[in-house]
C-alpha cells in the first residue's frame, strides 16, 4: 500500500480528534459502569486494593448471616427458659396447694419434750437389752445399751433399709422437733404406724415401761390418704413431663442450648476470633426434679417441703442461666453490629478507589463532545488549504 502524506495541519487535527475520541470513549465507559477503575489496566494499585476490600466485605457478609442465626439460637433458648420458669412456678403453686390440705399420715409423738441428746436408759426408763421396732422392723440392733441416745434411735429409723429402701421411696421419717419431742411419721398416707418394744436381757416389763416413758399411751396411729394431695402429686408429675417435652422443642436450626448442645459463633473471616456457648441440660432431671419427689403422693408435709426446696433451687438455676445467656447474647449482638459497620467501611473504602464521580464525568462528556465538534471543524478547515490546489486545474 502506498504511503499517504498528510499535511502538518491535517495530521495535528487528526491526532487531536483521535485523542478526543479515546477520552470520550473512556468517559462514556465510566458513566455506564459507574466506575473510574474497571480493570487493572486503568489503575493497578487502586484496582487490586479495591478487590481486596470487596472480598473481605463479602466474607464478613457471609459470617454476618451465621452470627444472625446464632442470635436466633440464643433467643430460642431464652424463650425456653422463660417457659420453664412458668412451669416451675406452676409446680410450686401446686405443691403449696397440696400443703394447705390437711395431712392425714400416721404419726406418733412423744409425750414429753427435751429428749434431744439424752439417753434412752435415762430419758424413758428403758433397760439394757430392750429392743425397739417400727412396724415390726427392729431398729435398735442388739438392744439398748448405755450411751444409746434418742438421736441414735432417730438415725436408726431413718437409715433402716427395710423401712426406707435405698431405691426409695421412704416410708417412715423420725425427727426431734424444736421442743425436743420425738416424732415418727408414716409418709405414704396409707400404712398404719406402730412402735413396739420387747424385753431383752433386762428385767420383765422394762420394755413396756420405757416405751410408755418415751411416747405415753399413743404408740400407734392409722393413716388416711388425702385425695386432694394425691391429685396435686399427679399434677406435679404431669408438669415434669411437660418440662421434658418443652426442652426438646426449644432447638433452632438443629442446635438446642437447653439440651446440652454447643454453639460456636465465628466473628472474623480467618476463624481466629469466636465465642463458644456451652448448652445446659434443663429437663426435669437436669433441674434436679423427678417423679420420685411424689413417691408418697404428697401425703406428708415433709415430702412437699422437700419438693418445694428442689423447685426453689431449680428456679435459681434457671435465673442464673438466663443471665449467662443474656450476657452471651449481648456479646454476639455487639459483634454483629461491629461486623455490619466493618462491611460498610470496607465497601465505602473500595468505592472511594474505583467509583467515578458521575457529575464530573458528565461534565467531561459534555466538554469532550464540544472538543470533538471543534476538532472536526478544525480538521475541515485544515483540509481546505489542500483542496485549494484543485482549483489550479
Amino acid at each position: 500500500m502506498a504511503d499517504i502524506t498528510l499535511s502538518r495541519g491535517i495530521r495535528q487535527n487528526l491526532l487531536s480528534l483521535q485523542r478526543t475520541g479515546e477520552l470520550l470513549q473512556a468517559t462514556q465507559n465510566r458513566l455506564s459502569t459507574g466506575k473510574k477503575v474497571n480493570s487493572a489496566l486503568d489503575n493497578p494499585g487502586s484496582f487490586f486494593v479495591s478487590q481486596g476490600l470487596t472480598a473481605r466485605a463479602s466474607d464478613l457478609s457471609t459470617l454476618l448471616d451465621g452470627i444472625g442465626q446464632s442470635i436466633q439460637v440464643i433467643q430460642a433458648a431464652d424463650h425456653g427458659i422463660t417457659a420453664l420458669t412458668r412451669l416451675i412456678q406452676t409446680a410450686q403453686a401446686t405443691a403449696r396447694a397440696a400443703l394447705q390440705a390437711a395431712s392425714s399420715t400416721a404419726e406418733v409423738n412423744s409425750t414429753n419434750a427435751g429428749f434431744a441428746g439424752t439417753e434412752l436408759l435415762t430419758a424413758s426408763g428403758f433397760a439394757v437389752g430392750n429392743t425397739i421396732s417400727v412396724n415390726g422392723t427392729s431398729v435398735i440392733a442388739g438392744g439398748v445399751v448405755a450411751g444409746t441416745t434418742v438421736q441414735n434411735l432417730v438415725d436408726a429409723i431413718n437409715n433402716n433399709a427395710t423401712l426406707n429402701p435405698p431405691a426409695g421411696p421412704d416410708t417412715v421419717l423420725a425427727s426431734i422437733d424444736a421442743s425436743g419431742r420425738l416424732v415418727i411419721e408414716g409418709l405414704d398416707g396409707t400404712t398404719p404406724l406402730a412402735v413396739t418394744a420387747a424385753d431383752g436381757t433386762g428385767a420383765a416389763g422394762t420394755a413396756a415401761t420405757g416405751l410408755a416413758g418415751l411416747f405415753g399411751t399413743a404408740t400407734s396411729a392409722t393413716a388416711t390418704s388425702n385425695t386432694a394431695r394425691t391429685s396435686a402429686a399427679d399434677q406435679y408429675d404431669l408438669l415434669l413431663t411437660q418440662i421434658d417435652e418443652l426442652v426438646q422443642d426449644t432447638g433452632y436450626n438443629g442446635t438446642n442450648l437447653l439440651n446440652g448442645d454447643l454453639l460456636r459463633v465465628v466473628f472474623n473471616e480467618s476463624n481466629t476470633t469466636s465465642l463458644s456457648i456451652q448448652g445446659v441440660v434443663f429437663d426435669s432431671a437436669g433441674l434436679g426434679l423427678a417423679t420420685t419427689d411424689t413417691a408418697n403422693n404428697f401425703q406428708s408435709d415433709t415430702e412437699i417441703q422437700a419438693a418445694l426446696t428442689k423447685l426453689g433451687a431449680a428456679l435459681l438455676t434457671l435465673r442464673a442461666q438466663a443471665s449467662t445467656f443474656g450476657s452471651n447474647l449481648v456479646i454476639v449482638q455487639t459483634r454483629q453490629d461491629l461486623t455490619k459497620n466493618m462491611i460498610q467501611t470496607l465497601e465505602d473504602g473500595s468505592d472511594q478507589l474505583v467509583v467515578a464521580d458521575q457529575n464530573e464525568e458528565a461534565a467531561n462528556l459534555l466538554a469532550l463532545q464540544t472538543r470533538q465538534q471543534l476538532s472536526t471543524t478544525a480538521l475541515s478547515l485544515a483540509s481546505q488549504a489542500d483542496q485549494a490546489i484543485l482549483r489550479l486545474f
